[in-house]
């Protein structure tokens, strides 16, 4: 047992070393883009995305390929979301040597060219992913390394998200909870080497400096337990709301099976109206990135809350229409902007400040939108502030997390009730007798 433990410690260590380097690098060539195009006046802003998307679908489906008689490094599993990295994370989780590491290049090169020119797609998807693909590359350097494979692509994926987020227990959390959607168990190896992971990534974070997020700590604690609790609740149902309605429709969106030519123009043309709408009642830099732009316009203040909501709610569109157009990114970092902004719309009517607001709804957006609490909780204990305030955000991951399941069980319901309306000739269904 001690042995097996050595070897998981000692995997996530090299593989986390090599994941967070390889995902640093990465992320910070998508954020040097980001920045440029957020900089950029309004036709830009609308113009490089769909540029990106293009070039994105044009590297996946007309570079990459699904006949065997391809190289190891352009062709998919057939009927694979070419699109879909993190699904590639969550197929593999607990027998990651046979993650498809080959693909990785091709998929850098797809990253690039969405998130980098400006769609609003996130980058953890990407940290977790080249963390995984730098370990599982490790592993298959020969045979002395394939022992390594697992522990060292779990590492790597752990030090990508830590990297990203400076915060080493996200970087833990996320790919052990991401890895339960495949019943990859929470064995101590794999805590271990999660763990050694993302200490990694913060360490190579705090080593340079880096902050390549900015996660928001609450400073200001609500007044009492009744304030704490309205504020978590509030909050807590309308980011769980939206995400959660967020989530789903990105979820459809990604499996939508259709032409790649046709996922273009209907998401491309989503995207465009999107972001002309965000570029005229916020900045156009609103309408760049996973919304970092759009959290910076709220903080300068002097904005409407329902301005607020409205830019909330246009930010979920945008992510929806760039993963209907084949984008290639993450959502986890889009989840948290608007949960943010979403957090933000109840900050004057709360009497709350705007740094409690925004941190307890981008805790919602985790919880709510991604699914994933356990991972939320992680963050707030991360990012710290009075204990008050820790606990306010607290309850709104678990106020989120029904509110999605609320919004997702609503969805249903209308889809249901649309397909019998439909069924019917577009007469209503008669109630029965």
């Amino acid at each position: 047992m001690h042995r097996r433990l050595a070897t998981w410690g000692l995997g996530g260590l090299v593989g986390g070393v090599a994941g967070g380097f390889v995902v640093v690098g990465i992320t910070l060539a998508l954020k040097t883009g980001i920045d440029f195009v957020g900089r950029q006046p309004m036709w830009i802003v609308v113009v490089v995305p769909l540029l990106g998307l293009a070039l994105t679908n044009l590297l996946l489906h007309g570079i990459g390929r699904s006949d065997a008689g391809g190289s190891r490094y352009t062709t998919f599993a057939p009927d694979s979301v070419r699109a879909d990295i993190t699904g590639d994370v969550i197929a593999t989780a607990g027998e990651e040597e046979r993650f498809p590491w080959r693909l990785a290049p091709l998929r850098s090169l797809a990253t690039l060219a969405t998130v980098g020119l400006g769609a609003a797609m996130g980058t953890e998807a990407p940290a977790a992913y080249f963390g995984v693909a730098a370990g599982a590359w490790l592993g298959d350097r020969g045979r002395w390394w394939r022992r390594f494979a697992r522990p060292a692509a779990l590492g790597g994926g752990a030090a990508g998200v830590a990297a990203l987020m400076g915060v080493p227990l996200i970087g833990t959390a996320y790919v052990l909870e991401l890895g339960r959607r495949n019943d990859a168990p929470y064995s101590a190896e794999r805590i271990l080497a999660a763990l050694i992971g993302g200490v990694v990534g913060w360490s190579i974070d705090a080593a340079f400096g880096l902050s390549l997020i900015r996660l928001i700590v609450p400073h200001e604690p609500p007044r009492n337990f009744g304030h704490a609790f309205v504020t978590a609740a509030c909050i807590g149902a309308l980011s769980g709301f939206i995400t959660g309605l967020m989530g789903s429709a990105i979820y459809r969106a990604k499996k939508w099976h259709a032409s790649p030519l046709v996922r273009f123009v209907v998401g491309g043309l989503a995207t465009a109206a999107t972001a002309i709408v965000l570029a005229r009642i916020a900045v156009p830099s609103a309408a760049v990135g996973p919304g970092g732009g759009a959290i910076l316009w709220v903080e300068a203040g002097g904005t409407l809350p329902a301005i607020v909501l409205l830019v909330a709610v246009l930010r979920g569109v945008a992510t929806t229409a760039a993963a209907a157009a084949g984008g290639c990114g993450g959502i986890f970092v889009p989840f948290l902007a608007v949960g943010d902004l979403a957090g933000r719309v109840f900050a004057p009517g709360l009497g709350i400040s705007s740094d409690l607001a925004a941190a307890a709804g981008a805790a919602g957006g985790i919880s709510g939108g991604y699914r994933l609490p356990i991972t939320a909780i992680a963050m707030v204990l991360g990012i710290g502030g009075p204990w008050s305030a820790t606990l306010t955000c607290l309850g709104t991951v678990v106020v989120a997390y029904g509110a999605a399941l609320g919004a997702e069980t609503m969805l249903d319901r209308f889809k249901r009730r649309l397909r019998r309306y439909a069924v019917r000739g577009g007469r209503p269904a008669l109630p029965a007798r």
